[in-house]
């Protein structure tokens, strides 16, 4: 049976566009993500729609107000969770934002990072098939496949409509 998590992962332009703010998963021992780069973002909840999962996420870890978003697209992650869950992603580039970004959440430290350097940092390996989907400039939005086992990416697949 298929019932996936459903989530958003939302990445935040610097107001030049040459910066994304990204987390580093540093401060929970017990993280699956613990040392790697993210974008924020995480669960929708019930009684949500996607986008107000976004801002919801985005203003609880980092205090920022979404002003404007792009839709760059979306991925089914089988297997990818730490028993093996599905999840179902939706991701954003958010152009456009109001507020200061706090310097740290629960999760670990926010930094900026330049654009052209988030392809350097420690990641999930899938990440690094769809990170460049989402800055590229290609208006239409992605839609990926990315199966994983143990934690392994197994394949990456995608359409753009």
């Amino acid at each position: 049976m298929y019932t996936p998590i459903v989530a958003t992962l939302g990445y935040i332009l610097s107001p030049d566009g040459r910066q994304t703010l990204m987390v580093h998963r540093n401060k929970r021992k017990d993280d699956q993500h613990l040392g790697k780069y993210n974008g924020l973002g995480g669960k929708m909840l019930p009684g949500e729609d996607i986008y107000t999962c976004l801002t919801r996420e985005l203003y609880e870890e980092a205090e920022i107000k979404c002003e404007e978003t792009l839709l760059r697209g979306t991925i089914n992650w089988t297997g990818f969770g730490p028993n093996g869950e599905d999840w179902f992603g939706f991701i954003y580039l958010v152009k456009k934002f109001s507020g200061i970004p706090k310097k740290k959440n629960e999760e670990g430290d926010l930094v900026w990072v330049d654009i052209d350097q988030v392809m350097t940092l420690p990641m999930w390996e899938g990440d690094r098939f769809f990170l460049p989907l989402v800055f590229d400039n290609d208006s239409r939005v992605f839609h990926g496949y990315m199966p994983y086992e143990n934690e392994k990416p197994l394949a990456w697949n995608f359409s753009r409509i």
